[in-house]
């Protein structure tokens, strides 16, 4: 993945999730992107298929922002 994992995981999220692409923003929590824990499970079976990166509805979901989210995920590609 050459470009930056947030705008990865924003492309995920608009375009898979449909989340409101205005909402997505680094600092944005998972309620302000109103992202439901459907969504949060969906996105990691989307990164499980798509991307072979494992990571749980519950460590996404304990990321404090979008942001944090895709760092972790970006840590977990780094390490597969």
């Amino acid at each position: 993945m050459g470009r930056p994992m947030f705008e990865t995981l924003k492309e995920v999220l608009v375009g898979k999730l449909k989340a409101a692409s205005e909402k997505i923003t680094p600092e944005a929590t998972v309620e302000e992107a109103e992202l439901d824990s459907l969504s949060i499970v969906e996105l990691s079976i989307i990164l499980e298929k798509d991307f072979t990166i494992t990571i749980t509805d519950d460590e996404l979901l304990a990321a404090p922002t979008i942001g944090d989210m895709a760092k972790l995920i970006e840590e977990r590609n780094a390490a597969a």
